[in-house]
């Protein structure tokens, strides 16, 4: 594979996403850490929606380009689902460690998360493959929504929270149900 395939815009994007996470990550769980003794934890939680924004912007913006401009690649199939979710799992345990999102909420997002990936990585071992559904799409659009909420303090990021569980379960349903109907 050309190096012009794998360093396209799309996959910069997807990776610029991988190394936002961790660093938002980082401002959320360590807020009373001597590095940031004299900075209030809300300024931390507000750069981290920042940072988050940002990242997120990348994932609509990667996917676009890789569409619009005929750059899709293997490594930005692989790259970009890695990418989403290492975002949303970052913001989603960081909020839980600070007591800001449910942890039976979280647990439940990881668990299809995990779950989902298993299971894709099986079909493609299998031959087949499961493109990520509208729905999924939709739930992480949601899901992203209501970090965003929730790291800005702002009614009805709860509520948000759960209506992405519920869209994450879902989806998780609908990719076991479209494997078994490939298989």
């Amino acid at each position: 594979m050309s190096k012009s395939k794998i360093f396209n815009i799309p996959n910069i994007l997807a990776f610029i996403r991988l190394l936002l996470a961790p660093l938002m990550f980082v401002l959320l769980v360590n807020q009373d850490a001597s590095l940031f003794e004299n900075i209030h934890p809300s300024w931390l939680n507000y750069f981290a929606a920042f940072i988050f924004v940002v990242a997120s912007a990348t994932d609509f913006f990667d996917g676009y380009i890789a569409r619009t401009f005929n750059q899709v690649t293997v490594l930005g199939k692989i790259l970009d689902p890695l990418a989403d979710k290492m975002l949303t799992l970052a913001g989603f345990l960081g909020l839980m460690m600070i007591g800001t999102a449910s942890p039976w909420a979280v647990f439940l997002i990881i668990t299809r998360e995990l779950f989902i990936t298993g299971l894709r990585v099986s079909a493609v071992a299998e031959g087949i493959d499961i493109a990520a559904s509208w729905m999924g799409k939709v739930k992480t659009v949601v899901q992203m929504i209501a970090i965003g909420f929730l790291l800005m303090g702002w009614m009805g990021g709860e509520l948000l929270l759960w209506i992405a569980v519920l869209l994450t379960l879902y989806s998780g349903y609908e990719y076991v149900r479209d494997f078994f109907k490939n298989i």
